[in-house]
């Protein structure tokens, strides 16, 4: 069916979003490492400018590049990641044009609330501290494991 695609489609997506990391775990499980390669772009080291956009732009939707050079985003980087990793069927209701302007509207409202949804769980659980933002703050002298002494 896909016998033109020119794999592999890169995908670049947002490390630090839960439901993103959950999708992203899902596809990074059944993916062949030739048909999908995965691009964190709150990675520090990402430079958003050497692909052409801002961290802006790459934060407000999702994008993802084929081989050849031709981007797609939103629906049809989900549909294609999908696709990509083998997860085509899961994803054919994206395709289907009696949904999609439906689909377009609910996947722009995500876009737009996906900030206040970083509360919820990470699959990565501690995983996601780095350069020690999950690290207690120092005490002064006093250990907060001593108990008061008793009363008598």
């Amino acid at each position: 069916m896909y016998e033109n695609t020119k794999w592999p489609l890169t995908l670049y997506f947002d490390g630090e979003c839960p439901l993103c990391a959950r999708e992203i775990k899902l596809l990074r499980a059944h993916a062949a490492p030739d048909r999908l390669h995965f691009v964190d772009i709150s990675d520090e080291a990402f430079d958003p400018v050497a692909v052409g956009y801002t961290l802006e732009q790459m934060e407000s939707v999702l994008h993802a590049k084929f081989d050849d050079g031709t981007w797609v985003t939103g629906l049809d980087a989900t549909l294609w990641s999908w696709r990509a990793a083998g997860l085509g069927t899961w994803a054919a209701p994206l395709s289907w044009p009696a949904f999609r302007p439906l689909l377009n509207v609910a996947y722009r409202l995500f876009c737009r609330w996906r900030p206040q949804l970083a509360w919820l769980p990470h699959p990565d659980g501690s995983a996601r501290c780095r350069t020690n933002s999950c690290a207690l703050p120092e005490t002064d002298s006093v250990s907060h494991d001593q108990r008061p002494p008793d009363k008598k």
